[in-house]
């Protein structure tokens, strides 16, 4: 069984909120903190405890104890001012691990020498990983249908050569559904669970935004 931990994430916006929810589900302990009330109503289900405070307010966050949480992560990065305030006080606090959301390569070595023992460019990482994907997954279009939706026509990944629909169960594991099937100069779209992909076959595919990420994780 693996040892519960103490997270604190300082700043609820997307990427704060994402990692909250996900250490909490890993079954670890989650202090969410946000200086304002409607995050942090929004944040109370996915962090074990939530509380409204100004992390530029030393007394604040003295009061919270976070000397004794095994890493604080500081996630306001587009506050570029208010993050390293935060983080010069966390590290005079005597917080041992911090990690700390940076948005350019300045901003990042400005934490560094402030205190945060790790720096994280999620913005610049994920461009990195789009970009690798765009290349590897051999994508001819993506067009988005919808918010939180696209329609993509790909070349089947080789990992899913030599199986069928049924094998592959992309609607139950990933979100993801096969609308169209084009073989040679044919293009079938009334599929069956038995069809089976073969090389060179292009998809035509419905899944969700984040759909490069989810089939970099297939392939």
């Amino acid at each position: 069984m693996k040892q519960q931990k103490q997270f604190a994430i300082i700043g609820m916006g997307k990427f704060g909120t994402t990692v909250a929810s996900t250490l909490l589900n890993l079954g670890h302990q989650v202090l969410a903190i946000d200086k304002d009330e409607n995050r942090i109503k929004e944040i109370s289900a996915s962090a074990t405890h939530a509380v409204i405070a100004d992390a530029t307010n030393e007394n604040a966050l003295k009061s919270l104890g976070l000397h004794n949480f095994d890493c604080v992560i500081v996630s306001m990065g587009y506050d570029i001012q208010a993050s390293i305030l935060t983080t010069l006080i966390l590290k005079d606090m005597g917080v041992k691990k911090i990690l700390a959301k940076a948005v350019s390569d300045l901003h990042g070595k400005v934490l560094s020498k402030t205190g945060a023992t790790t720096v994280i460019y999620p913005e610049k990482d994920m461009a990195e990983k789009i970009a690798k994907s765009l290349v590897s997954l051999n994508i001819l279009n993506m067009i988005e249908i919808a918010k939180n939706a696209c329609l993509v026509e790909i070349t089947a990944p080789k990992v899913m050569i030599g199986k069928s629909l049924r094998e592959l169960n992309l609607t139950k594991k990933y979100n993801l559904n096969i609308v169209a099937l084009k073989r040679k100069n044919e293009v079938k779209v009334i599929l069956s669970p038995e069809d089976v992909l073969q090389v060179d076959d292009t998809m035509l595919v419905i899944g969700p935004r984040n759909f490069i990420e989810v089939l970099g994780e297939i392939a």
